[in-house]
């Protein structure tokens, strides 16, 4: 029986996101879990976040789970999600904090004004394109165009264009997934996503990066 370890810092939708797993991995162990040694010890790991992510990154400190979840992020099928996908990067301008640097490149806010005077509205919130800007296993039996879920008011700016798995516009392009070996994560809310979400979720289960 495979090990599924969703992380727990407080700081997630944790129930939406074990009953989505649950529902299309009725044959693993799922665990939501604040113990790094859990973390460590698990087959795959799904680290989802809201939230501030000054918040977010200090209470994963005081849990004392950052070393599991970057050891997690090097060896074995790791999903973030959210706020775990910004966590992974560099830096963030929300708080001027500084990420887990697992992938290179900043989290960045919508700029409100770079439409010359158009409305942005802020934060993005609502069902939106993505389209798949790599192949991937992740993306097995999804189309692209497929609109999933998204709140959110900061976005990733990865610094090398081959992380970029999935762009959205909103009204222009912005990074909603990110991949690199053992790592795929989403700004959007699979969990949230309906179909299209548990088909992602079902991919990351039998993937084998």
């Amino acid at each position: 029986m495979t090990d599924i370890a969703i992380v727990d810092y407080g700081m997630g939708n944790l129930r939406s996101v074990a009953k989505a797993m649950e529902r299309v991995a009725p044959d693993q162990r799922i665990r939501v879990t604040s113990v790094p040694e859990e973390v460590m010890a698990a087959d795959r790991v799904v680290f989802p976040g809201q939230g501030a992510m000054r918040d977010c990154m200090r209470e994963m400190e005081q849990f004392g789970l950052r070393d599991a979840v970057l050891a997690a992020a090097k060896n074995k099928p790791f999903l973030g999600i959210c706020i775990g996908l910004q966590m992974l990067f560099d830096h963030s301008e929300e708080g001027d904090t500084a990420g887990l640097g697992v992938l290179p490149g900043q989290v960045v806010r919508f700029d409100v004004d770079r439409l010359n005077g158009q409305h942005l509205k802020v934060p993005h919130m609502g069902w939106n394109e993505v389209s798949q800007i790599q192949e991937h296993p992740m993306w097995t039996g999804i189309d692209n165009g497929t609109r999933f879920y998204f709140v959110h008011s900061y976005y990733v700016e990865p610094s090398r264009r081959e992380l970029i798995a999935g762009e959205t516009a909103y009204p222009l392009a912005f990074t909603s997934c990110v991949a690199q070996d053992n790592i795929f994560a989403a700004q959007f809310h699979p969990e949230k996503s309906h179909i299209a979400g548990l088909k992602l979720l079902s991919n990351f289960v039998s993937w084998k990066p």
